[in-house]
């Protein structure tokens, strides 16, 4: 059995501004990735690469999941690397104003014999830088 990670940070906007930026690929660009090839719909795949032009690991996703304003859920594979595939899932949880934005990320020991690269702690300074930082100051400001 597995244990998920789990990231959560509360941010001063409503989940609708939150969601607009997890959802709008010219928002993502900004704050995310440059995901060119997304649209939000289920069963949409989407492929995307890490930032700075080196384009070392292919990420791709499949949305399987939307619940609007609440919920965004999907999966996070690197095809070049290996055929399986972990599911992130996005909750927005409104709280007086504020939002508490909890990302989890499930099946991460499929990536256990990819290298270090793709370690748990990895995904989950990862997943802090994102959240804590990268979202946080982008729809705050």
């Amino acid at each position: 059995m597995s244990t998920p990670i789990t990231v959560q940070h509360k941010i001063n906007v409503p989940a609708e501004k939150i969601w607009k930026a997890l959802t709008d690929k010219n928002e993502m660009k900004s704050w995310y990735f440059d995901i060119q090839d997304f649209v939000l719909e289920i069963g949409k795949e989407f492929n995307f690469y890490e930032p700075g032009g080196e384009n070392k690991y292919h990420h791709q996703g499949e949305i399987l999941e939307i619940m609007p304003n609440q919920k965004l859920k999907h999966t996070w594979s690197y095809p070049d690397f290996s055929a399986l595939k972990t599911i992130v899932t996005w909750d927005l949880l409104p709280e007086d104003g504020q939002t508490l934005v909890k990302v989890t990320h499930e099946g991460i020991e499929n990536f256990k014999d990819l290298g270090e690269g793709f370690s748990r702690e990895n995904f989950t300074e990862g997943w802090k830088t994102i959240l804590g930082q990268s979202l946080k100051e982008y729809v705050e400001k």
